[in-house]
């Protein structure tokens, strides 16, 4: 079985050299016949990649422990879901994955039909499927998932404990997925620097591509805070771990670079810039992936494997330098058809957003790289710590946020007072009320009341623009509001479902601004029948119990827990001990409101029943999850096909 699995990506990778030499062949000689067979190996590399994924995944669902990759990361007591989630548990089964993805979205670019495009079809094409023999070569040689073991264990060790959770089927491939989802739109904008049609096609071409692994990618960050603050049992869900920052960086750049084309489509500016900001996110998916492969930092994250990382940099440097090098060459072609008119304009406000998303990119890299230079310049690897990330992020993030309800409303080109005025004085007057009534509430803290009159007053711009948008066609179409309202987001709805996830930012930053600044913390050791308090809780230590499985041993605390009096319930902090790993493993228990959350972790525990617990009060946790729904139905309606208006009988003829 395992030769099957590891011919077939041999055979693959001999299908996708023979596209690439076969595609530039015929897009030197105009030859419809030798672009065809191109494309068919193409979709014959999607084949015979997703061939050897399925001998993996039946390799892993029959137990095939002669497989070392099999055997690493899976056992015969695992449950379906993390056994189908052991194909990207580990580094070769994740760049199998990765592989794969990109196998599967080359296939649909040559296959999609489109308006708009089709000229840069064969050449991007080309450049994905160069992209995918680096990873195919990587495959067959220094990370084969078909490695087989000289001998076969009776048992295999089994996933990491801390990876037994919901997110494992969900974090890991959603974030693998907005890494190679970037592909696409970097292979259109190096189609169109090679062949010269450098107009607004590839953007056009590359528009729901690139939103969709922006989104996907803004989703896996998201699960993976989640999963974060249930699982590791530190009460944070960021801690600027650096594989953490390798994935948020490429999503700020993306960020900037969605909001940059609007540009380019509406005023013909910032053309070099647009390339630059693809380029650069490509990169940085590179850089993400080699951080997590290389081992060169450390992280809950990586898979520490250094035969990786020399491979990686090369390929980063050729990925870079060499689109760089066309850019330049190709710059003379790339001038803006018009320039900006005035600070006070929505190509301003659009302009400063994006020198902001890339500061914060930047500085994150520089925070995440910085023990690498340190070791390299001084022989000491210095860590930069989370107050760092905050203090430097913190301001422009709310800056970031401020920009994007300025931009809802001023007007394009040039605006007037008198405009500024009439937009933006109620929504002004609104922000103004709710800090009042915040400083009534007791909310004193300065950059709490900075933070919410910020995304208070961005808000209420979003809503005011729903509003002027609602009545306007409510007058002229005489539909009720719900019905006007409706119309509004459906008819245009890459716009408004951007406002929506405008308005998700906000609810995220409000959790985070709440949490961040408003927690409390207390640790105890008592014995059953005691209890502690903290704020309005008292929990009750009722007992400690353990009970064994066929691969660990868990240990349950119960508490009572009370409000003011009221009975709340029982909360049941747990600590396992698998078999096949030294490390404990923390479940805490939570009670979550759209208030705030009670988290209680389990520390430790002597034999007279002594327990030590660790309980934490967060304010305004929930709303970053909430934000995260909230961020996904906004991202889906802009991604959503817009509506393609029907001829009339009379043209139709």
């Amino acid at each position: 079985m395992a030769d099957i699995g590891y011919i077939s990506l041999l055979l693959a990778l001999g299908a996708a050299i023979y596209s690439v030499f076969v595609y530039i062949l015929g897009i030197r000689k105009k030859h419809p016949a030798l672009l065809q067979s191109a494309r068919n190996g193409l979709i014959a590399v999607g084949g015979l990649v997703s061939v050897s994924v399925m001998v993996m995944l039946i390799a892993i669902l029959t137990h095939n422990f002669q497989i070392e990759y099999v055997a690493s990361y899976t056992s015969r007591d695992m449950s379906l879901s993390y056994l189908l989630s052991a194909l990207w548990a580990g580094n070769d089964g994740s760049l199998l994955f990765w592989a794969w993805l990109l196998s599967i979205f080359a296939v649909i670019v040559v296959l999609q039909k489109r308006d708009v495009g089709k000229e840069l079809v064969p050449c991007a094409a080309t450049v994905i499927m160069i992209i995918q023999i680096f990873f195919l070569i990587l495959l067959v040689s220094i990370s084969n998932p078909f490695q087989e073991l000289s001998y076969l264990p009776a048992e295999g060790r089994g996933l990491n404990p801390l990876l037994e959770n919901p997110g494992m089927l969900f974090h890991p491939p959603t974030l693998l997925a907005g890494y190679v989802g970037f592909t696409i739109p970097f292979a259109f904008a190096m189609a169109a620097l090679l062949t010269r049609r450098l107009g607004d096609d590839w953007i056009v071409a590359i528009r729901r591509w690139t939103l969709l692994a922006w989104l996907v990618l803004g989703v896996g960050n998201l699960i993976g805070a989640w999963w974060a603050y249930v699982e590791l049992g530190w009460g944070g869900y960021w801690a600027w771990d650096p594989v953490e920052s390798a994935s948020l960086m490429p999503w700020l750049v993306a960020t900037a670079f969605l909001h940059s084309i609007m540009m380019q489509r509406r005023r013909g500016i910032l053309k070099i810039w647009n390339m630059v900001l693809i380029i650069i996110t490509f990169n940085l998916t590179l850089f993400g992936t080699f951080l997590t492969r290389s081992g060169v930092l450390a992280s809950v994250h990586t898979f520490s494997d250094y035969t990786l990382g020399p491979f990686f940099l090369t390929f980063i440097g050729l990925s870079l330098f060499i689109p760089l090098g066309l850019l330049y060459y190709r710059s003379n072609e790339l001038q803006g058809e018009a320039e900006m008119e005035s600070l006070v304009s929505r190509e301003s406000t659009f302009l400063f957003n994006n020198l902001l998303l890339v500061g914060a990119a930047f500085a994150v890299f520089v925070g995440t790289i910085f023990p690498l230079v340190s070791e390299a310049v001084r022989g000491v690897k210095v860590t930069v710590g989370p107050p760092f990330f905050n203090q430097v992020n913190g301001p422009i993030f709310l800056a970031i946020i401020l920009l994007s309800g300025i931009c809802t409303l001023i007007g394009w080109r040039r605006a007037s007072i008198r405009n500024l005025v009439r937009h933006f004085l109620w929504p002004l007057v609104a922000a103004v009320v709710l800090v009042v009534v915040l400083l009534i509430a007791g909310v004193t803290k300065l950059y709490a009341l900075i933070a919410l009159s910020i995304s208070a007053f961005v808000f209420f711009t979003i809503l005011y623009e729903w509003f002027r948008g609602t009545r306007a066609r409510h007058r002229v179409r005489a539909e009720n509001y719900f019905k006007a309202f409706w119309g509004l987001v459906m008819n245009n709805r890459p716009r408004y479902g951007g406002y929506i996830v405008h308005i998700a930012i906000i609810i995220i930053a409000v959790g985070v601004t709440g949490s961040s600044l408003y927690g409390t913390e207390k640790e105890v050791t008592i014995v059953p029948g005691e209890s502690m308090t903290i704020n309005d809780y008292t929990l009750t230590f009722q007992n400690i119990d353990s009970y064994e499985t066929e691969s660990k041993t868990t240990v349950t605390a119960t508490l009572t827990v009370e409000n003011n009096g009221r009975l709340l319930g029982k909360l049941t902090p747990e600590k396992y001990f698998h078999r096949s790993y030294d490390q404990a493993v923390t479940e805490v228990a939570i009670r979550s409101t759209l208030v705030e959350d009670l988290y209680v972790i389990l520390i430790g525990w002597e034999d007279d029943g002594t327990t030590s617990f660790k309980v934490m009060v967060t304010p305004l946790v929930s709303w970053i999850w909430i934000g995260g729904i909230v961020f996904t139905a906004g991202g889906l309606i802009a991604f959503w096909p817009e509506r393609r208006k029907t001829p009339s009988r009379s043209k139709l003829g």
